[in-house]
């Protein structure tokens, strides 16, 4: 098992402390392995956020909602979105009532690359966790919050 202390030779002023930059050397950590896990489908952690989305949906839904949905608040959400669709993974569908408006959908391929990615286990280390040592985890992560 680890331990931030010895894995970044420091000691900490409160066990509060060590908790905060457990938790920030953590995230790196964790975002580290997604962008390798992602990185031989072409798509970024971000980008596979929002086609989860988008299946999730079941619908075509405006930009701004997927935006809203984000996991990662991302700025440049628009530009994640048009390399998806130049990959056709997603598709925009402008309104028919209001031009300014844009819907985007998941396409087949979409889908089927978020089916491959589900059936991958590459991102094992949650195995590590209990069901219950999970859900202990994200309460005190709410909790925090």
């Amino acid at each position: 098992m680890g331990d931030i202390g010895k894995d970044i030779n420091s000691k900490f002023k409160s066990p509060k402390i060590k908790a905060l930059i457990n938790i920030k050397y953590t995230a790196n950590w964790i975002n580290s392995h997604e962008n390798e896990f992602f990185r031989p489908y072409g798509i970024s952690p971000q980008q596979f956020n929002i086609l989860r989305i988008l299946r999730g949906a079941k619908e075509p839904i405006k930009v701004q909602v997927i935006k809203d949905r984000m996991i990662e608040r991302a700025p440049n959400a628009t530009r994640l979105m048009d390399k998806l669709c130049d990959k056709d993974f997603i598709e925009r569908v402008r309104c028919e009532h209001d031009r300014r408006v844009v819907f985007i959908s998941i396409t087949k391929k979409g889908l089927e690359l978020l089916s491959t990615i589900d059936n991958n286990t590459e991102l094992n280390f949650l195995e590590k966790l209990t069901n219950e040592e999970a859900t202990v985890l994200s309460d005190l992560l709410d909790k925090l919050r």
